[in-house]
């Protein structure tokens, strides 16, 4: 499962890397912002654990996805002043103490899908914005394999870190975004702050997907077979995706 999981990030940052290069740092961004990492685990725990405990993995992800919003919202905004260390310093310790809070906060389901939907939005509103044509990123070999190193690597510390502490504190780490925490360290020193802000406001377009996979199969599974569910949460993340994609168009394309 350990090895599944790291092939998972790897290849999340490999096509999240492949698309900068083609299509511009912001879809990347938006590519890693989907669940293209967790909706194949949610797939093996339906099978291994059962609905009640996705439910429950489920609910736990969408209320720390604020904790991730602000972690990507402080790394774009930090990215116009400081190195990328201090970035993500302050990225990771913004996400963590909302991390904790939100832990302690008990809403209801609705209203945690509630707030879960709306972070990307209000993320988005607050990120700095790239005005720019989207330009393409020329990672060179050397570093796409880095990213890819950094990525599996910091994704097997949080695995095997978490297993070892209590559930709320493994929940907080598994909650932390490993290709928003990489690729952003990799982009910001070699393309500058603005390709940074673009990266990471795609990111947060990708998110809406994600908030949107996870509120679907939450319902879905309360509501019809665990198939089914995970079925219509996936075209949920889509849909959204690509209505976000047709709005970024839309917002861009020139007044007649």
């Amino acid at each position: 499962m350990l090895l599944f999981k790291l092939g998972l990030v790897a290849l999340s940052v490999m096509l999240s890397t492949l698309a900068a290069r083609r299509f511009g740092h912001r879809v990347g961004g938006a590519l890693a912002g989907m669940p293209m990492i967790a909706a194949p685990i949610m797939a093996i725990l339906l099978i291994d654990q059962g609905v009640a405990q996705v439910r429950a993995i489920a609910l736990a992800t969408l209320a720390c996805l604020p904790a991730t919003i602000l972690h990507i919202v402080t790394f774009a905004k930090a990215a116009a002043r400081f190195t990328w260390p201090v970035c993500l310093a302050l990225a990771l310790g913004g996400f963590l103490v909302a991390g904790v809070a939100l832990a302690a906060v008990q809403m209801p389901p609705w209203a945690v899908c509630l707030v879960a939907v709306a972070s990307p939005a209000a993320g988005l509103w607050h990120a700095a914005h790239h005005s720019g044509p989207p330009a393409r990123a020329g990672v060179p070999r050397i570093e796409f394999g880095l990213r890819i190193a950094a990525a599996v690597g910091m994704a097997a510390a949080i695995i095997l870190g978490a297993d070892a502490f209590p559930p709320a504190v493994s929940g907080l780490l598994l909650a932390v975004p490993i290709t928003g925490t990489v690729l952003p360290c990799f982009t910001l020193p070699r393309y500058g702050a603005a390709a940074t802000a673009s990266l990471m406001t795609g990111f947060l377009q990708g998110l809406h997907g994600f908030a949107a996979f996870f509120v679907a199969l939450y319902w879905g599974l309360a509501a019809m077979h665990p198939a089914a569910a995970f079925c219509v949460a996936l075209a949920a993340a889509l849909g959204v995706a690509l209505a976000m994609q047709a709005g970024v168009r839309l917002a861009q394309r020139p007044p007649a």
